[in-house]
């Protein structure tokens, strides 16, 4: 069997489960097991809602046999006070949460498929999220480009001192990640499962050419200097930048770590 129909018959074995426990409103699959289920593939898992009456939301969350009535759990881990990450014994894994229908109000979420529902249930009203997203898009080229030179300039000062790890963090992940969110200014995106959670997700499917540069700009703990230097020469070419920041980065690029 597909990887694709062992998650759906999965996800319908649980809501077959619900359907005889008291309490249990809908189910509610997000994700790739929402409605995006043409990008299932062999590595993808299990992202679902459980909704539930008012009084019954901490049932489900102390008692999980709903979900080993299903199929038998390898592993469980309550990662937060709704919900959990799961590891059914064949291999399935998945995460879900536990909600009143009232508390969906203040939920974020996108992609929503009904899969089971109580007879009684409107089903309408939480097919999509009725909160704001958080902001993964940046519509100033002009900050991100200026806080990335400040990330490259800090991170190399503590590459110099021997704190590598600080440095990685500021060089490879901070001013990644305010690239990423003006990825949409720079270069046509390509309409492929755009997630408003995370601007890295698919991002070599979205954005070819920046992808095609990530492997010079993520070269690693040992290589800081090299990675700045490749972020560098990219924000020189997106945006007119500070010469005596530039120089000054560069600089420190040629400065031996103290480690």
């Amino acid at each position: 069997m597909l990887r694709k129909e062992i998650l759906l018959q999965r996800l319908d074995e649980i809501g077959k489960v619900l359907e005889n426990k008291e309490g249990a409103l809908a189910l509610l699959g997000l994700g790739s097991v929402g409605m995006e289920t043409d990008r299932i593939d062999e590595y993808s898992d299990l992202d679902f809602f459980v909704i539930v009456s008012a009084g019954y939301k901490q049932r489900f969350i102390d008692r999980i046999d709903w979900l080993e009535e299903t199929h038998p759990l390898a592993y469980s881990f309550k990662n937060c006070d709704i919900g959990y990450k799961i590891m059914f014994e064949d291999s399935i894994y998945g995460e879900f949460a536990i909600f009143e229908e009232r508390e969906l109000e203040s939920a974020s979420y996108s992609g929503g498929r009904i899969v089971w529902k109580h007879p009684s249930y409107d089903s309408e009203s939480i097919l999509k999220s009725k909160n704001d997203f958080p902001g993964t898009k940046s519509a100033s080229l002009d900050h991100v480009v200026n806080e990335a030179l400040t990330n490259l300039y800090v991170g190399l000062g503590r590459y110099a001192r021997g704190e590598k790890l600080s440095a990685i963090r500021f060089v490879e992940s901070y001013a990644i990640n305010g690239l990423l969110s003006v990825l949409h200014l720079l270069e046509p995106e390509v309409n492929f499962y755009p997630d408003k959670f995370g601007n890295e997700r698919r991002v070599e499917k979205r954005f070819p050419h920046f992808a095609s540069l990530m492997g010079k700009m993520l070269q690693g703990y040992d290589k800081v200097p090299e990675s700045s230097t490749c972020i560098l020469n990219y924000l020189e070419e997106i945006y007119p930048i500070n010469a005596k920041l530039c120089s000054e980065i560069r600089r420190l690029v040629s400065v031996k770590s103290d480690l």
